[in-house]
């Protein structure tokens, strides 16, 4: 058995595992429904500032308006969403991708 057949091996066995099933379930069920949702609020500031341009140019504080709020709002979640993926990560994710990479480790020296 050649070494680029046994990495093959490896590989596959560690991708059939449970583990690795567990962790690709994880972090599906988080990124997908977060990424759906943050879509979800890009698009409806998007057709609200092309479709409803009297509500996004209400005037809250001075010359600050709904949309410019809203525009804010978008960077705001980013980052907010970001912070929380790295959360899920370091918790739910990492410890299982450790341990994986580590047993691949053992597996191919």
């Amino acid at each position: 058995m050649t070494t680029r057949e046994h990495d093959a091996s490896v590989y596959e066995q560690v991708q059939e595992s449970s583990e690795f099933q567990d962790l690709k379930r994880r972090f599906r069920a988080w990124t997908f429904p977060m990424t759906v949702a943050f879509l979800v609020w890009y698009l409806l500031y998007v057709v609200l500032s092309g479709w409803a341009r009297d509500f996004m140019g209400i005037k809250l504080l001075g010359e600050i308006n709904v949309g410019l709020i809203f525009g804010l709002l978008q960077f705001v979640s980013t980052f907010l969403i970001a912070w929380a993926y790295a959360r899920h990560a370091e918790r739910k994710l990492d410890p299982i991708a450790d341990k994986l990479r580590h047993d691949v480790e053992e597996k191919t020296q």
